[in-house]
């Protein structure tokens, strides 16, 4: 194509500022328009529409490519001579488009020169159609630069995109930066406005060529005279239907112009009383339609993929919510057992110190029987001193998982593995023949069961070891550290007071302080158990939160607390003291707990 070769649009016209010789052809340079930066302007009904529809038919009729940016669903008359892809977001359109088929659509307009009508019109949401609009420029730009081909893009109403007060989006920004740079890439632009004073001013003042149609309203005529003359401000009011002014930088000149009318359907014409009839449309190739088809299969594949995945995370979401409630329930019913079973075990405690003593020797009769074992006499009498001891254990209340350290009231305690304890069967039973709880575990008589239960828990434990309280007592590991006395001067008074508090404690909770001191990190529900507690859980936490907020046991994690008496006493005494002082202070206090829980 050379760069001579131009397109007839108009005539000349007679009138102020016309020429001498009207109805001279009017041509225009191609090469100007393609790559160039145009304005079209004029009131409603003054022929604006037609005059882009005309340059729009003689770039068609050359084989020149162009993007019409239609906003009003105009421009679709154009297929009735051409084959013009016509994509948009309703059934009219030749297909259905979206921002991810903006690649596709430029890529069919500069590398396969296939003209385009972006119909924006067809969206129903506008923010739909500012992203396509937005990512199809943005993709022209970026195709144009590689592609140095000369292509036209034409946008209606452009004072909507490119506004000369307020904000301005993403789609202004991207035509702008096309009026500015696009030329060198080939990449030219035409806008079209009735309100010329809305335009940016940035865009119309660096155009190279402008038609200026009837313009009625004060503030628009003011901008042609401050770009024209006020002559031509004046005479713009007067204009007839498809006249205008053209000035262009190639002539250097204003002419007063008639421009001719459109060949094709006129969708943009004003409807009138007579039946509309629309003509039949050119379809375009099935190839073209097909590409695009394809984006469209894959969105609408990938979006019920979405909506499967999202359907199948309800069901899961459903069904986790379901297993949870089923989970609560059963929770609800655990722990309605657990009270259950606290009340019948409080029952028995209740019911058990008031058994006869031939009540307790029936039952522990039977018991023996049902094992198959002779009497317990006949077995204390016949049997070994070692052998009473598993004989007492599995006739415990507890099953044969709790036998070894929870013997049953009114049955043998585990025999005391100290020096001096004498005999097994003199300790532990009484002149009738009848086991002695009471005696069994060093209490005496008339404490509570729960007093009997826990001391013979504490004998079983330090191997049934005792204490004179006032020197280091022997606990089957080692020599334990004199107990403090609170009244002693040599004592700190802050240790003092900590071993006061100590033994202030309420009888269960100063037990459960010696398991954790004994038996080292532990859970509080076997801490609560071993005091003689029902190892019911709030019970057990509750005890346990006496001692956690006192400073006396720390949670060392999964779920295990340990004693903190050297870290306690540290705090006590702000820190004032030797470690090794304190060590010996925090070993005395433990051997004050376990002695005195023994």
């Amino acid at each position: 194509m050379a760069e001579t070769e131009q397109i007839t649009v108009a005539d000349t016209s007679a009138g102020v500022g016309g020429n001498t010789d009207p109805d001279r052809p009017v041509n225009l340079p191609v090469v100007e328009l393609l790559t160039g930066r145009g304005f079209i302007t004029g009131k409603s009904g003054s022929g604006k529409s037609n005059s882009a529809s005309v340059i729009a038919e003689k770039l068609l009729d050359n084989g020149f490519g162009l993007l019409i940016v239609d906003i009003d669903g105009e421009y679709y008359g154009l297929k009735e001579e051409y084959e013009i892809l016509h994509v948009g977001g309703d059934e009219e359109c030749d297909i259905q488009v979206t921002e991810d088929h903006a690649g596709k659509i430029a890529s069919l307009a500069l590398e396969q020169n296939v003209p385009i009508i972006l119909d924006i019109s067809s969206f129903l949401d506008e923010e739909e159609a500012e992203t396509l609009l937005t990512e199809v420029s943005k993709q022209l730009f970026a195709k144009a630069k590689k592609q140095k081909q000369p292509f036209l893009m034409l946008v209606e109403e452009c004072h909507e995109w490119m506004p000369e007060k307020g904000s301005m989006g993403e789609v202004g920004k991207m035509l702008i930066k096309i009026g500015k740079r696009g030329r060198k890439h080939g990449l030219g632009i035409v806008g079209i406005s009735q309100r010329p004073a809305d335009v940016k001013k940035d865009y119309i003042t660096q155009c190279d060529w402008l038609v200026w149609h009837r313009l009625t309203w004060n503030n628009d005529t003011k901008v042609v005279g401050r770009i024209l003359d006020n002559d031509y401000a004046d005479a713009v009011e007067d204009l007839g239907d498809g006249e205008a002014f053209l000035m262009t930088d190639w002539a250097e000149a204003v002419h007063r112009v008639q421009f001719r009318r459109k060949q094709t359907f006129d969708a943009g014409a004003t409807p009138g009383l007579d039946d509309f009839e629309r003509p039949e449309l050119k379809s375009v190739s099935e190839d073209l339609v097909s590409e695009l088809e394809t984006i469209s299969d894959e969105k609408q594949a990938t979006e019920n993929r979405i909506k499967e995945l999202r359907e199948e995370l309800d069901k899961k979401n459903s069904r986790i919510a379901e297993l949870e409630r089923e989970l609560q329930d059963a929770r609800d019913l655990s722990r309605m057992a657990e009270q259950f079973t606290d009340a019948l075990v409080d029952h028995v405690d209740d019911y058990n110190p008031g058994r006869t003593a031939k009540e307790e020797e029936r039952r522990r009769r039977e018991r023996f029987a049902e094992a198959g074992e002779g009497s317990p006499s006949e077995t204390a009498e016949d049997s070994p001193a070692e052998d009473a001891e598993p004989a007492a254990a599995s006739g415990g209340g507890f099953g044969d998982a709790f036998g070894d350290f929870a013997p049953e009231e009114g049955m043998d305690s585990p025999p005391a593995s100290g020096g001096d304890a004498g005999p097994p069967q003199a300790d532990a039973t009484a002149t009738n023949g009848q086991p002695d709880a009471a005696s069994a575990n060093g209490q005496a008589e008339g404490d509570d069961a729960e007093t009997a239960f826990a001391a013979a828990m504490a004998s079983v434990d330090s191997g049934g070891s005792s204490s004179d309280g006032g020197v280091a007592a022997d606990t089957g590991g080692g020599t334990r550290a004199a107990p403090i006395d609170p009244i002693d001067d040599s004592v700190p008074e802050a240790v003092a007071a900590l071993a006061a508090d100590i033994a202030d404690l309420e009888g269960k909770t100063r037990r459960m302080l010696a398991f954790y001191v004994e038996q080292g990190p532990g859970t509080p529900l076997n801490a609560h158990f071993s005091a003689g507690g029902s190892g019911d859980r709030t019970a057990a936490y509750a005890r346990n939160r006496t001692l956690r907020l006192r400073g006396l046991v720390e949670h060392v994690g999964r779920g295990s607390y340990d004693v903190r008496l050297g870290a306690l006493i540290d705090e006590e005494t702000a820190t004032d003291l030797p470690a090794a002082q304190r060590d010996e202070y925090a070993d005395r206090l433990e051997g004050q707990i376990v002695d005195n829980e023994s």
